[in-house]
């Protein structure tokens, strides 16, 4: 019997052969489509379609692409030749709210932002807070341990998982961590999935570490400078004092403009917000807790001295004005053209140089590239336009692209940084990960990825 023949009597109406199905699951976010084509889709809706998927697979030496809402940014779930896309964002369910532990119990495909929605009312939330998480699903954070504006105070995915249940190359079901805040019982395998990007697993449970809303005060400040190194150098100058704000978010004077646009053609946040279009560069910062306010007086000081002008948003709206203005960032970038969102992290006192090498690409391969920065991690990511005039294929990265983002991703390298702070390796970086990792790490790793998966049948071709 063969192989789909066998994956329709176990999962059914849950496998797609459709034409339509296969060509969606061959892209993300990022723009790029392999020109490969994976020979079913299965949405799964339960453990046992997973496990099903799994032991099928194995035995048949079928390639399996986990994915989930197809936010990613680097082609890590993007299906391959001869692979079964494997999606997992119908399991979508919140299975448990322990509001005295502060844990809750999600499926892979719960969509960030719902979840928010289901902890509100008990007065809980979730920290980990990308850009994306009106659609991005916690599965997809977990496979490539996202972060987003809070995680410099607030920690990246991994510190916000307790526990995973994970089905394995061979569909067998295993429950990784625990529910408990500390424990130190045998290695941290939950902590070696999370940021794996399906090659080692496939989650199908998550035990979530879960805060308290507080009630201390929230100060939102925005701050303009003459130019985007002063901006970093202000930002780098906070966190190295000591200060951990909840959010320390850069733009550039290019971000500054494309915002402008959109919320000019009635695209974006509205309301009485500042014009940014001219500036240098827009720094948002939060700070919260007791200290909120005392906090608030040294950011303001540390902007003055970088040459900034800065101030306190008084009111609600305003704060939630200045925070809807960095989140359009992505939607304004978008009405440029075609953009390969990028993402690479420095150490923060080497945002200003960093900001800098990004300029200086920029002007030599004659690409837009507006930048925005999680500034109180390093966390940069370079929107490199693709000019209409730039010859290519749709779903295609043209060469000049490819050469501005390496020159971006070994200016990072170069300045004690890394290749991918949230967004992952996948299909995208893949061609650079040695010249970060060296041989040695690479061989290490490969023999993990080969305990996990040994015939290979795990996201093939993505990271390694």
């Amino acid at each position: 019997m063969s192989f789909l023949t066998e994956l329709a009597d176990e999962v059914g109406t849950a496998v797609s052969l459709d034409a339509a199905d296969l060509d969606a699951a061959r892209t993300d976010r990022s723009g790029w489509t392999t020109p490969e084509r994976p020979i079913a889709v299965v949405r799964a809706a339960s453990t046992e379609h997973v496990q099903a998927v799994l032991r099928l697979a194995s035995r048949h030496r079928v390639p399996v692409v986990p994915r989930g809402a197809g936010t990613g940014l680097a082609g890590g779930a993007v299906g391959t030749d001869g692979a079964v896309v494997l999606d997992v964002s119908g399991m979508d369910r919140v299975l448990a709210v322990d509001e005295e532990d502060e844990v809750a119990v999600v499926q892979p495909g719960v969509v960030t932002d719902d979840l928010a929605a289901v902890l509100a009312p008990q007065g809980l939330w979730w920290p980990p807070d990308p850009a994306s998480r009106a659609i991005s699903t916690v599965g997809g954070n977990i496979a490539t341990n996202a972060g987003g504006l809070l995680c410099a105070k607030y920690g990246v995915t991994r510190e916000s998982v307790l526990g995973l249940a994970v089905v394995l190359a061979d569909g067998a079901l295993v429950r990784l961590g625990r529910r408990t805040v500390k424990g130190v019982t045998g290695y941290d395998l939950t902590a070696l999935l999370i940021g794996s990007e399906g090659t080692l697993g496939v989650v199908v449970e998550a035990t979530l570490k879960l805060r308290r809303v507080g009630q201390d005060p929230v100060v939102t400040i925005g701050a303009t400078f003459p130019d985007v190194r002063a901006a970093a150098a202000a930002a780098a100058a906070i966190t190295g004092s000591g200060l951990r704000c909840a959010a320390l978010e850069i733009l550039d004077a290019a971000s500054c403009a494309a915002i402008d646009a959109l919320v000019a053609a009635g695209e974006g946040p509205s309301g009485d917000l500042p014009t940014l279009a001219g500036r240098g560069a827009f720094l948002l910062v939060q700070t919260d807790g007791g200290a909120a306010a005392r906090e608030a007086e040294a950011v303001l000081g540390f902007v003055r001295d970088a040459g900034g002008e800065g101030a306190v948003a008084h009111d609600p709206a305003t704060a939630s004005g200045l925070v809807a203005l960095r989140r359009a960032a992505h939607p304004a970038y978008a009405r440029l053209g075609e953009v390969l969102i990028e993402d690479v992290c420095v150490p923060r006192s080497a945002l200003p140089d960093m900001f800098e090498a990004v300029a200086d690409v920029s002007r030599r391969h004659g690409l837009p590239i507006p930048t925005v920065a999680h500034a109180g991690d390093g966390n940069l990511h370079p929107n490199i336009v693709i000019p209409a005039s730039v010859p290519h294929a749709p779903g295609e990265i043209p060469e000049v692209v490819w050469a501005a983002g390496e020159e971006i991703f070994r200016a990072a390298l170069a300045l004690g940084g890394t290749l991918t702070g949230e967004h992952g390796v996948g299909v995208l970086k893949r061609r650079w990960i040695a010249e970060e990792l060296g041989d040695d790490v690479m061989a290490l790793s490969r023999r993990v990825k080969a305990a996990f998966d040994p015939q290979g049948i795990l996201n093939p071709g993505k990271v390694w």
